[in-house]
């Protein structure tokens, strides 16, 4: 790499002459330091120096995909030249962000700490949330510099494509060429992990040895992974944060739902394949019309839902239906929660959940819960375990119980279930951030600060107080284990032992980490009444 570096210094040098030769002069040494060059499958890139960590920002992973709207994406044409690799690339066209955005986004980013040839260091690969509709690799919390810096890993993060760009189902109206539109996203993600076992050797990193870890949408997308042919392979363990995708949009209602997208941009089921030239922000525009299949404010829903699709090409299974996947069986998969879930995911866009009467709660039940169960027997219950709860708080117990918290139940039972499956390790985060004196205790999206290490990021909703680093140290380093052995189990925590379904046996993440049999048992036991139904199948 100092050669590849050292060609382009020394034509500056000839070229400049006297005291800006120089300076130019640098030793190999000073030139690494300065501004690593790596060599990958497409050609080289040029990353920074940063704390002691070699960081590259906006790696090209695959070529522009709005040419082959909603088709398959392309590796990317190969270059001669040294490209920069010093700022995120742009994300996904999407609503409501302020990151530069555009169908030119199949971009990642890496942090090393060293980025030469042999390392052999672990991979950890994040896979960002925000449901399939919105969000990036390039926020702030999961930069990749502490862990690296903590755990000697090399870490990634990437942006793919969302919303309709991503999973827009036209396969059974625009004819063939877009039979595996519906999943364009998660090929995207296939696409980047072949990216990371082809290339990830000269950053330092071991391909054998990579894990995927992901918040929310993250973690529904790294289940879906699992039980995608092409994705098989690619990946050594699995960690998924507060993110599960029990089953896919079936091809009937991915159907419906682009009939309706069509026809928000004026166009019919037989004019679908004119979708691909229809302007970025019209496209735009149509994402919040009404959902065919549950109705905006249906199960808690506004506009449509997008996600991936059984669509028999690049999904011919449900995630995790009828059973585990069997592909994935031998990958070690660690699955967690937050104790307080929809503090944040209800809450955080309603404040008027923070004050609810006993009267108001049944009704919002029902819209919030997005299982079918009488929502008085749910109070009464709630009630009767937690007599001390207020009607808020026995709302978001129960909201997360039977809306956030089921399907990782689900998911944990079914490779807990499954015959020589590699171990399934559960936590639950009970530490609640200090945070607007509390209030929030452990919501949806603690968990991210708290594995990255990244307490001190301006505005993170862990704070970066004492408390907040010593969580900080405990979990990340357990993901680091897990990365590096695929036993999460590191010195200083208690035991962490796989889930079974005789013990339930769950790492409760708090200032007094401890292992737990069956937390909050008796929650699960009245949800499990009922048929769970994933959002948007």
């Amino acid at each position: 790499m100092s050669s590849l570096w050292g060609d382009a210094n020394r034509r500056q040098v000839l070229a400049l002459g006297g005291g800006a030769a120089a300076a130019l002069a640098l030793s190999p040494r000073a030139q690494a330091a300065a501004a690593p060059v790596v060599t990958t499958r497409h050609g080289r890139v040029r990353g920074a120096h940063q704390d002691g960590i070699h960081v590259f920002k906006g790696i090209r992973y695959g070529a522009d995909t709005g040419p082959r709207r909603f088709q398959p994406p392309q590796p990317p044409a190969a270059w001669t030249d040294i490209k920069d690799a010093l700022t995120y690339g742009a994300a996904c066209p999407q609503t409501r962000f302020t990151e530069p955005l555009s169908e030119d986004c199949l971009f990642l980013n890496v942090w090393t700490p060293e980025a030469r040839a042999g390392g052999d260091r672990p991979v950890m690969v994040y896979i960002h949330g925000g449901a399939y509709s919105h969000g990036s690799g390039g926020d702030p919390l999961y930069d990749g510099t502490r862990l690296a810096q903590r755990g000697d890993v090399v870490v990634v993060t990437l942006n793919h494509r969302l919303n309709a760009f991503g999973h827009l189902y036209l396969g059974r109206l625009a004819g063939p060429a877009y039979a595996r539109s519906g999943n364009a996203g998660i090929l995207d993600l296939v696409l980047a992990l072949r990216w990371v076992r082809d290339n990830i050797a000269a950053f330092g990193g071991d391909p054998g040895r990579v894990m995927l870890f992901g918040q929310s949408g993250g973690g529904a997308k790294i289940a879906t992974l699992m039980a995608t042919p092409a994705a098989q392979g690619l990946f050594h363990r699995a960690a998924t944060m507060s993110g599960q995708q029990v089953t896919a949009s079936g091809p009937l209602n991915a159907t419906a739902r682009a009939t309706a997208y069509l026809a928000a941009l004026g166009l019919t089921p037989e004019r679908a394949g004119e979708v691909a030239t229809v302007p970025m922000d019209k496209l735009l525009s149509a994402l919040n019309t009404a959902d065919p299949i549950a109705g905006v404010g249906g199960q808690g829903m506004g506009g449509l839902y997008w996600g991936p699709v059984l669509d028999d090409q690049v999904l011919v299974r449900h995630p995790f239906y009828p059973d585990a996947p069997a592909q994935s069986a031998g990958i070690p998969m660690i699955i967690g929660n937050t104790h307080d879930e929809t503090r944040l995911l209800i809450g955080g866009s309603d404040p008027a959940t923070f004050s609810l009467t006993w009267e108001q709660v049944p009704a919002l039940l029902t819209k919030h819960m997005r299982v079918d169960i009488n929502p008085d027997l749910v109070v009464t219950e709630y009630r009767r375990l937690y007599p001390d709860y207020s009607p808020s708080e026995v709302f978001f117990a129960a909201t997360t119980a039977g809306r956030s918290w089921r399907a990782a139940v689900i998911e944990a039972e079914l490779r807990a279930a499954q015959t020589g499956a590699a171990p399934t390790y559960a936590y639950q985060l009970n530490w609640g951030t200090p945070k607007d004196s509390g209030k929030w205790r452990a919501p949806h999206t603690l968990d991210i600060p708290l594995v990255f290490d990244n307490t001190g990021v301006p505005d993170a909703l862990s704070t970066d107080g004492a408390g907040a680093r010593r969580m900080a140290e405990r979990m990340s380093t357990a993901f680091i284990a897990f990365a590096r052995t695929g036993d999460p189990n590191a010195a200083g925590t208690p035991r962490w032992t796989p889930y079974t379904l005789a013990g339930r046996e769950t790492m409760v993440f708090d200032l007094d980490s401890r292992l737990e049999q069956d937390p909050r048992g008796a929650e699960r036991r009245l949800f499990a009444r009922v048929p769970f139904t994933q959002q948007g199948t």
